[in-house]
């Protein structure tokens, strides 16, 4: 199997997925694209139908039994780990990430030893976001800043969805253990990842906010990242604890 997929998850984004599906390919013809779809009601399923008979290494996955970012994500991850890929990237479908940064990533994995690279918006305190306004751009800034405050992991972009894994790290992850389901779901797999001393490295990347079609992000979403963190940060220090004394009585 082909090292690379990427992995964009979809609900109603009929006016992006051709495009976007076309500017992957363009970055290199050989990446495989997994579109995990929530039953989208738009037409996004049948664009990319009718893509899969000209795109031999496109493929596509429509949930019916639930919804929600990260069940997207993880359904997809099962997936990729099944099928062997090497290298596993997260991506929106709305060009809010830029394409041609993905071989960026995967250099990072590949050539530079990482285990995880993260398109960072927000790399040693620089902002680099376009077409946000300002009560939005500062939102997600200082959340950032505060799950790093919070959980100590030495990440600057904590909410960032443009991302490559090495296969590896995904398949340490115990899935039925992931609580979040929105947003909150970017931090709680950069912890998780850390916690096992996995090797992060941040990309810089420009963030784009999308023009056509409309952005998901709600104030649950928000708010599940913000007061779920402290509880994620403290189960995370039992498991770590657990984990010393349990290696500590074998030794």
């Amino acid at each position: 199997m082909y090292p690379v997929l990427i992995i964009i998850p979809t609900l109603n984004e009929v006016e992006n997925i051709n495009n976007i599906i076309e500017a992957v390919l363009e970055v290199n013809s050989d990446y495989h694209i997994l579109v995990v779809d929530d039953s989208s009601t738009d037409g996004t399923i049948e664009v990319v139908k009718k893509l899969q008979e000209i795109k031999k290494n496109l493929y596509l996955q429509v949930r019916t039994n639930s919804r929600g970012l990260g069940k997207a994500y993880i359904f997809g991850f099962k997936w990729a780990i099944q099928k062997e890929y090497e290298y596993i990237l997260e991506m929106d479908a709305d060009f809010s990430h830029n394409p041609k940064d993905i071989p960026r990533l995967i250099h990072a994995c590949e050539k530079e030893g990482y285990d995880l690279a993260i398109g960072s918006r927000y790399i040693n305190n620089k902002i680099n976001v376009i077409n946000w306004d300002f009560k939005r751009l500062i939102l997600s800034y200082l959340a950032s800043k505060y799950v790093k405050l919070i959980t100590g992991i030495p990440v600057f972009d904590t909410t960032a969805g443009f991302i490559c894994y090495r296969r590896k790290v995904l398949e340490t992850i115990d899935y039925s253990e992931i609580r979040f389901t929105g947003y909150a779901f970017q931090i709680e797999m950069k912890f998780k990842a850390w916690l096992r001393l996995f090797k992060i490295k941040e990309v810089a990347i420009v963030f784009t906010d999308r023009t056509k079609g409309e952005s998901k992000l709600d104030s649950s979403i928000i708010s599940e990242a913000i007061f779920g963190v402290i509880k994620m940060k403290i189960k995370g220090l039992k498991k770590t604890i657990n984990h010393g004394m349990h290696s500590n009585k074998g030794s």
